[in-house]
């Protein structure tokens, strides 16, 4: 049994595994799952998918397009009706028309794409063409954060939270936060005021570690940041405590027994119902990544990006796909982990952006490979908003990007308009990813200066969406990208051979 489950809830999520294959005896469908921290792309990526799959965009390492086996593809009604529709045409207006980037995630969202197909089997292709229902299934990645607190109680999320706050890249962010919890007793009476002012102060260092400047990513309760209808609501009004790990049970009426009630809450209500109605019944799953920000960032943040991607792995139900078992237990077989704005870099870097990322998730890949599941790696930008030159410095041909700023985007002292194309050298990340990982205890802070030299020769800016070319017939192509065709491949290749 899985650990985030009771016996109950499985046997529930049997009899929705049973409904959704009964369904799909006609149609076979698959659940691709879309997720990702912050500012990591999921809008963007789902958009360029769509668009490029409908529209017949170019394909090249995707099999079925690249074969001229895919005949076709279109959106159709989406399978569950309580789901919010992903506002697929309102972000391509954004991005062809309007050449800005979508509006984030902020609830789950879902899009049915069907692909029409002609098997690569001799034997299936006599059996008559093929269908494949999409069920593109996007969410924010923080609220995977939240699924461990299912098997936490309210001391054990306290301690850590406080132990994260106390940490030295957050103290100073949560020291206004901390002087709070500092003059609360857990045992005082239980009262309003005080819930709302611990709980206030608590969401503001949250929002504090995933400013720009630290891009922190470990912030569960995930959903305080993005609280949607339920912002106000008691079960999202608390906040971790400072007492003993061997206090006991809490007294009826105190404030801590408040915030314990409140945290049940949030998990019977907010988290549990997002595993079962959507993240328990997902067949594949691919997790974006801005690991260019968290380099931007510092160590700091490239430390707590490790460690969320390893509680996010942790989350997933991974497992070989089989008959018997997408029917009874649903399981992911096959995460994919994308490296987000490739087109921020040079090609020449790209190999080494995936080589980072691959450090990253190297400990949480190795627990879902041996649980069954094929895991992959890759760069990538779902949108290219730039491309290649080359360009001459002090007589020396430089390897550059050529792209337009979004206004405001500042470097070397020059503010950008929006207007402006320029090129530009983002710089060279390093090598050898590990000298972005250790770290040296009798350096000051425990960076290396491979780390800090490495982060000063590297630049990067917001680029405008590309604005697309046109046929000789009037025709808007497709959105560019870089290897959305080998993530596509990956994700759901084999259903279409």
């Amino acid at each position: 049994m899985n650990p985030l489950t009771t016996l109950t809830e499985e046997s529930r999520l049997t009899l929705a595994n049973l409904a959704d294959a009964a369904t799909d005896l006609a149609v076979p469908s698959v659940r691709l799952g879309v997720t990702g921290l912050a500012r990591s792309g999921k809008t963007v990526f789902l958009t360029a998918l769509v668009h490029n799959l409908v529209h017949g965009g170019r394909l090249p390492v995707f099999s079925a397009a690249a074969g001229h086996r895919m005949t076709g593809a279109r959106l159709q009604p989406q399978p569950d009706d309580a789901v919010p529709r992903f506002d697929y045409e309102a972000h391509v207006r954004a991005l062809v028309d309007d050449r800005v980037w979508p509006d984030s995630t902020r609830q789950v969202a879902e899009l049915r794409l069907t692909i029409d197909y002609e098997s690569a089997s001799y034997f299936y292709r006599k059996l008559g063409p093929g269908r494949l229902h999409v069920d593109l299934i996007d969410y924010p990645g923080e609220w995977l954060l939240d699924l461990p607190l299912l098997n936490k109680d309210y001391a054990t999320f306290s301690a850590e939270a406080l132990q994260r706050a106390r940490a030295t890249n957050r103290i100073e962010i949560a020291s206004p936060f901390l002087e709070v919890v500092g003059k609360m007793s857990p045992d005082t009476e239980e009262n309003e005021p005080a819930a709302q002012e611990l709980s206030a102060a608590f969401k503001s260092y949250l929002a504090g570690c995933r400013a720009d400047t630290h891009a922190l990513s470990m912030l569960p309760p995930g959903r305080f940041l993005m609280p949607g209808d339920l912002d106000g609501s008691p079960a999202l009004t608390f906040a971790p405590l400072d007492f003993p790990a061997d206090a006991g049970a809490a007294r009826t009426g105190t404030l801590r027994s408040m915030m314990e009630r409140r945290y049940e809450a949030y998990k019977a209500h907010v988290v549990r119902p997002f595993f079962r109605n959507h993240f328990a019944r997902l067949d594949r799953q691919i997790v974006l990544v801005d690991v260019l920000n968290a380099l931007n960032a510092g160590p700091d943040a490239v430390a707590d990006l490790e460690v969320a991607l390893s509680e996010v792995l942790g989350a997933f139900r991974p497992g070989k796909r089989s008959w018997l078992s997408s029917i009874l237990t649903r399981r992911i077989d096959r995460i994919l982990f994308a490296a987000t704005k490739a087109d921020h870099l040079h090609s020449s870097d790209h190999d080494r952006l995936e080589a980072i990322l691959k450090r990253l998730v190297s400990r949480a890949e190795e627990k879902a490979r041996f649980k069954g599941a094929e895991v992959d790696v890759l760069a990538m930008a779902a949108v290219r908003a730039t491309r290649e030159a080359t360009v001459k410095h002090r007589g020396e041909a430089l390897p550059a990007i050529l792209g337009t700023p979004l206004p405001g985007e500042r470097l070397n002292g020059d503010t950008y308009d929006g207007r402006t194309e320029i090129a530009m050298f983002p710089g060279d990340l390093p090598q050898d990813p590990e000298s972005l990982f250790d770290k040296d205890e009798s350096l000051h802070e425990g960076v290396r200066p491979s780390f800090q030299s490495a982060q000063a020769d590297l630049q990067f800016l917001r680029f405008r969406p590309p604005e697309l070319d046109t046929t000789a017939e009037g025709l808007t192509l497709s959105l560019p990208h870089i290897r959305l065709d080998r993530a596509l491949e990956f994700l759901i290749g084999d259903r279409l051979a």
